[in-house]
């Protein structure tokens, strides 16, 4: 299996979807980031990985995940996003049975299909608007965490996988032409096991995966980098 540490230097061969969202040095999610990435680099097993470090706070944990799946998300997605056109995807699916409808309460307040590149375009726009809110995603340890916070992690979480669903329904080809399998299949695994580790995503939003996760995580798999 491809280790996470080769992860960004593969991608970023490429380009990204959206520019990358980076944690300010000297901060405790700096840190907290850095002590992620160092287990990551280390080939401890990915199951080990995403369990909540002795004596840290989960919000801190959870928070500094979301930052790193948005970027691998948006790497992700920019590598085959040329492939990705109103013609080829007009809608937002993850094969026949499943269809996501965009609704923001703003421009878009009842729930609308879309083509998956406006989709995914403006999911990132308000991924990174919640992540780069302060208020929301606080970088100092004198802000607290607002009670709305791991609801709307979940969401966040939840509008993240179905990047997922569709790049591997509908774009695994491209991935696999341009040797990103084992990169793309690690960074999965790895963002499954968060989700699972603190229930992060309902059940049946993982249904149009579930087969393929089967295959990925297996249950007796040691996930060793």
């Amino acid at each position: 299996m491809a280790a996470l540490s080769g992860f960004v230097e593969f991608f970023q061969k490429g380009k990204t979807f959206r520019p990358r969202k980076k944690l300010p040095p000297g901060t405790l999610k700096y840190s907290l980031h850095k002590q992620a990435q160092a287990s990551l680099n280390s080939g401890i097993n990915l199951r080990k990985v995403v369990k909540l470090p002795p004596n840290e706070d989960l919000n801190d944990w959870i928070a500094v995940h979301v930052v790193d799946f948005f970027n691998r998300v948006n790497l992700i997605y920019g590598t085959i996003c040329d492939y990705c056109t109103e013609a080829t995807c007009p809608t937002m699916s993850g094969g026949p049975k499943f269809e996501y409808l965009w609704v923001d309460g703003k421009v878009y307040k009842k729930p609308t299909a879309l083509p998956a590149n406006r989709y995914i375009s403006l999911l990132m726009d308000w991924v990174e608007a919640q992540i780069n809110d302060e208020k929301v995603f606080p970088v100092t340890v004198d802000v607290p965490f607002p009670k709305s916070f791991v609801p709307l992690c979940k969401k966040i979480l939840s509008r993240l996988f179905r990047v997922f669903v569709h790049v591997y329904i509908h774009h695994f080809d491209r991935v696999v032409a341009i040797g990103a399998e084992a990169h793309v299949n690690t960074c999965y695994k790895h963002f499954y096991y968060f989700i699972c580790e603190f229930e992060l995503v309902p059940p049946k939003e993982l249904e149009p995966l579930k087969e393929m996760t089967s295959r990925v995580c297996h249950e007796n798999d040691p996930d060793m980098e």
